[in-house]
Parts: structure tokens; C-alpha cells; sequence
């Protein structure tokens, strides 16, 4: 995006970038969550010292992105395969807490009945409109369409959870492999 003429402002959810002269930039990103300010203004400092501007990313976000600024300096933010490692660790204890978050809501749902599994099995069983199965033509189109929107919020919202939880896991454990994979190539 900096060769064409964008630069990095901000990332939350989504990336915001603002008109800049193109330029070939080297952009990093590590992973960091800080609990004092003052931790997250002296590692944004040492980063700095070391020759990389931060662009993007707070205190809370996670997300840090860096831009090369000494053209003589290291291509890497990281100085060794250790801490390079490091930030698939920090990344895997991220997906860790999310699944923790996530596993209460999936639970309840399958408590409290929410957890509609026969729903794949019988769909009518969602629409609560009376008498919709007995309409035709019509009458029928225009209840149905009306009450679908329903019946799959009824039927489907846990799956939201669940996908969730599923992701989590599934890049919690993608970037515990990283991880490891990365610790033993640098001991060798």
C-alpha cells in the first residue's frame, strides 16, 4: 500500500490508511499488550531507538506496526529467533483467553436448550408462525419470507459462539506450532 500512495494510520477492526508519496516502506508487525502506559511509551522508545517508527497499534490493541526508518539498520524488529518466537507465544495465549471467553457462552447455550442441533435436522421446527405450513401460494411467500429472518437468528445465533470458540482454538494451537517451530530453529 506505500508503494501505491497509502500509509498505515490505524488498525481496530479494520485498517484506515491516508494519502502519503508513495515509497517503498518495510512494515512490521508485532504482537503486544500492555498493562501501564508507561510500559507500552518505553517499548514504542526502544523500538524507535532502534530504527523502526511506530505507525499503528495502543496500548490495549495488540497490534503493533512498525516502519522502518534507518535504511542502514536491521530488516527485522526482532534482534534474534527468540523473540521472534516470542510474539507467536504472545499471540497464542491471546486465542487461549479468547476461547476462555467464548467457552461459557457455547455452554449456556447448550444449557438453556439455545443450542438448536435438531434445527439441521427439522428447519420448520424454527418458525413459530401459526398456521404458516397449512398457507399456500401468496399467503405462504409472503409469511415465510417474513418470519426467515427469525427463525435463523432462533435457530443459528450460537453458532456465532461456537465458530468463535472453534477459531480460537484452532489459532491458538497455529501459533503455539509457529512457536515452537520457530525455538527450534533458532537453537540450531
Amino acid at each position: 500500500m506505500a508503494a501505491r500512495g497509502w500509509m498505515l494510520k490505524k488498525h481496530s477492526i479494520l485498517y484506515t490508511f491516508e494519502f502519503a508519496p508513495p515509497e517503498q516502506a518495510n512494515i512490521k508487525m508485532d504482537y503486544r499488550h500492555f498493562k501501564r502506559q508507561q510500559d507500552f511509551v518505553e517499548y514504542r522508545t526502544l523500538m524507535e531507538d532502534s530504527g523502526w517508527r511506530h505507525i499503528a497499534g495502543s496500548k490495549n490493541s495488540g497490534n503493533q506496526y512498525f516502519m522502518q526508518t534507518a535504511k542502514n539498520g536491521t530488516d527485522d524488529i526482532f534482534s534474534d529467533g527468540t523473540s521472534r518466537a516470542g510474539r507467536y507465544k504472545r499471540l497464542s495465549e491471546m486465542m487461549s483467553y479468547g476461547f476462555v471467553v467464548f467457552l461459557p457462552f457455547v455452554l449456556i447455550a447448550i444449557s438453556k436448550g439455545t443450542l438448536r442441533l435438531d434445527a439441521f435436522i427439522n428447519p420448520r421446527a424454527l418458525y413459530y408462525a401459526p398456521g404458516l405450513w397449512e398457507l399456500s401460494g401468496f399467503d405462504f411467500w409472503r409469511n415465510f419470507l417474513f418470519e426467515t429472518p427469525f427463525a435463523l437468528m432462533r435457530g443459528f445465533s450460537w453458532s456465532i459462539s461456537l465458530l468463535l470458540l472453534i477459531s480460537y482454538v484452532f489459532l491458538a494451537i497455529k501459533s503455539w506450532a509457529i512457536y515452537v517451530k520457530a525455538l527450534g530453529a533458532d537453537e540450531e
